[in-house]
C-alpha cells in the first residue's frame, strides 16, 4: 500500500525560481468524496492514475499508476470540475526536494510549496522563502481548487 506524508506552505518570495525550469502539469478529479479523490494527471510527457485516501495526521493512502497520456486526456472529458493548470518546479533544500507549484488560470498568483516526509514527526528543514504552512487549511487541496479557485478567495 502506498503511503503519502507531506506538509504544504505558501511561498513567501521568488528566490527558489533562479535556474530552475518547471513542468506542466493539468490534472482533474474524476471523483472527490469525503476526502478521498481519483485524480488524473498529465505531467509533461507522462501521465498518472491516483487515488487518495482521507488526511489523518499528514499521513493518507496513496495509490498511483502510470497511464497512456491519450488515456489521460480522454479521461479528463469526465472529470468533475474545471481542470487545474499550473507548472511544478523541484527545489532541493536540505536533505528534502521540494515541489513549487505555480497555478495558472483561475488560481493564478497562487504558488505552493510541498514536501513529502519520511514519517508524520519529521521535522524538514525550511528554505528562506518559505512562508506559512497551510497544511491543515483544505483550501490549498488542488481538489478544493477546482471548485473554490483562489481567484475567488
Amino acid at each position: 500500500m502506498g503511503v503519502e506524508i507531506e506538509r504544504k506552505f505558501l511561498v513567501a518570495s521568488d528566490a527558489w525560481r533562479e535556474g530552475r525550469v518547471g513542468v506542466h502539469y493539468a490534472q482533474g478529479y474524476l471523483s472527490r468524496e469525503s476526502g478521498r479523490t481519483v485524480r488524473v494527471r498529465v505531467a509533461g510527457d507522462k501521465a498518472f492514475l491516483t487515488v487518495k485516501g482521507p488526511v489523518h495526521e499528514l499521513v493518507r493512502d496513496e495509490f498511483e499508476y502510470a497511464i497512456p497520456v491519450d488515456d489521460a486526456r480522454a479521461m479528463m472529458k469526465l472529470c468533475d470540475g474545471p481542470i487545474i493548470d499550473k507548472h511544478r518546479y523541484r527545489v532541493p533544500f536540505g536533505a528534502h526536494v521540494w515541489e513549487v507549484d505555480e497555478f495558472h488560470g483561475d488560481n493564478e498568483g497562487l504558488v505552493v510549496a510541498e514536501v513529502e516526509l519520511r514519517d508524520a514527526g519529521e521535522e524538514p528543514a525550511l528554505p528562506p522563502w518559505i512562508g506559512d504552512e497551510v497544511t491543515d487549511d483544505r483550501r490549498y487541496y488542488n481538489a478544493n481548487l477546482t471548485v473554490h479557485p483562489f481567484q475567488s478567495w
